[in-house]
């Protein structure tokens, strides 16, 4: 099949709903030809993840900010549900498309999608232009002296750091030329993104707005307000201390290098140079980009230990425990707390989440994989490559992670990190009225305390599901009874 001269050209919006810093997008706007704008929602390509509920709550938003930014610019966001190698091969065939721009991804099926695509074009005597813009380096631009990828964090950052460089941020397109009658698509409503009876999302957009504009609005904030005393207050769930940028990174409506390059501008300009708090953050977007480095070199990361020797871990089958800890009634305030504010807002405050991962996984030695499918489901960011490596490094199993003696105790995390109780008490209000000495581990204040409070243990608030001291020997003999697993650290 030829493609007539002057052709149409065709973006496929994957995970960079942004119109700004998008290489793919600047290079189908900078042909010059009309640009037909799709994104398709796939719940039919092979091996992949399905979006989570909290995730599709976002999308919806997102894209709905999307459609109204792309009207500004001339242009119309076409919808399309099914499998997305055929959808967007078809989208092609029909607008009479000679090029397919989009941004790379790294997930297994996301790749075996890209290929799939590019050959579908190609029969059609069409070209796929994949291009970057997900992640600071293209997985195989970092390797080791060897020639292979990194597995440890600190010489992957060193070698990272090393080869930033500044570049120039592409602008949205002035105008982005559209054809003159738009192809067919679906109406956002249609697809039921958004929960409805009941409607569990109430809290989320209190606390959030999606889009484009919601990035940018959040990385002023962060750096006006939170930036400078990010590399201490970024631990103290009780604060906003943290970005609170990665749903709207892990959507792409922001993209790494532009999110960098917003913060270093707004801190040099304040204080003529960048300073801890800066240094952090730019850390903890290496940790983003190293947990994709992985995905991309060891694609079974969400399902396989990366440590062989934990695939013989003696995980126990404890539905209970997993369900008292998805609702947040473990009897640890601050591991509930965070088990909440996740089911309330979408999110987990970072520290949190360390903590709450550790209590399934070691004092419960329940699977990572159950916290793994939960966070999945119920987290705005839920994002394949981080999670799989954050619980695989808390479960000790994964690359450069945590070594399996390092218990979290949830009481003196909570002692440390929220020494006045101002995070249990906003999410766990029957403990409100307890004085801070108390609050992280009620069941040891007296009975006087207790009933002056309004707290009954096992009755208005659940008393600990697993005592912690009993629970770390459990784990510790589990770990050590692995081949390997100490010689491993």
């Amino acid at each position: 099949m030829s493609v007539p001269e002057f052709a149409p050209v065709l973006h496929w919006f994957r995970q960079d709903l942004r119109l700004a810093d998008n290489p793919a997008l600047a290079a189908a706007s900078g042909t010059g030809a009309p640009v037909v704008l799709l994104y398709v929602l796939d719940d039919e390509t092979p091996g992949a993840w399905r979006i989570g509920g909290a995730a599709r709550w976002w999308l919806h938003r997102s894209l709905s900010a999307l459609d109204k930014d792309i009207g500004t610019h001339g242009n119309s966001l076409i919808l399309r549900r099914g499998h997305a190698a055929s959808i967007v091969a078809q989208v092609a065939r029909e607008t009479g498309a000679s090029d397919v721009f989009f941004t790379r991804r790294y997930e297994p099926f996301a790749a075996n999608e890209e290929s799939e695509l590019a050959a579908l074009l190609e029969a059609d005597g069409r070209r796929a232009r994949r291009c970057g813009g997900g992640l600071l380096f293209e997985p195989e631009a970092l390797t080791t002296g060897s020639g292979g990828p990194y597995k440890v964090f600190t010489p992957f950052y060193k070698a990272a750091m090393k080869a930033l460089r500044a570049q120039p941020i592409k602008r949205a397109p002035k105008k982005i030329p559209a054809l003159e009658s738009f192809p067919a698509g679906d109406d956002l409503d249609g697809w039921r993104l958004l929960p409805r009876a009941p409607d569990w999302s109430v809290g989320f957009g209190e606390c959030w707005t999606p889009g484009e504009r919601g990035a940018e609005a959040a990385v002023d904030r962060f750096v006006e307000s939170a930036l400078q005393d990010y590399a201490v207050e970024r631990d103290r769930p009780a604060i906003v201390g943290t970005s609170r940028l990665s749903p709207h990174l892990h959507c792409g409506e922001i993209g790494p290098r532009r999110c960098w390059q917003l913060i270093a501008d707004g801190v040099q300009v304040r204080t003529g140079g960048l300073g801890k708090g800066a240094d952090a953050y730019l850390r903890e977007l290496m940790w983003r980009e190293f947990s994709h480095h992985l995905l991309h070199h060891w694609p079974d990361l969400p399902d396989v230990p990366f440590r062989e020797a934990f695939a013989a871990f003696p995980w126990r089958s404890d539905p209970e425990g997993l369900r008292a800890w998805q609702r947040g009634l473990t009897g640890y305030p601050i591991v509930d707390a965070g088990m909440r504010e996740l089911w309330h807002t979408g999110w987990m405050h970072n520290r949190v989440r360390m903590v709450a991962a550790s209590f399934l996984v070691k004092d419960l030695l329940i699977d990572w994989r159950e916290g793994e499918r939960w966070f999945w489901d119920t987290l705005l960011d839920a994002d394949l490559a981080n999670n799989a490596a954050g619980w695989q490094w808390v479960a000790g199993s994964g690359a450069d992670a945590a070594p399996y003696f390092r218990i979290f105790n949830p009481v003196l995390q909570g002692e440390r990190f929220d020494p006045d109780g101002d995070y249990v008490r906003r999410w766990v209000p029957e403990l409100s009225r307890l004085p801070a000495k108390h609050v992280h581990a009620p069941w040891r204040a007296p009975d006087s305390v207790l009933e002056d409070s309004g707290v009954r243990l096992g009755d208005t608030y659940p008393c600990p599901i697993v005592e912690h001291k009993a629970a770390k020997v459990r784990a510790m003999t589990a770990f050590r009874g692995l081949k390997g697993t100490a010689e491993n650290r």
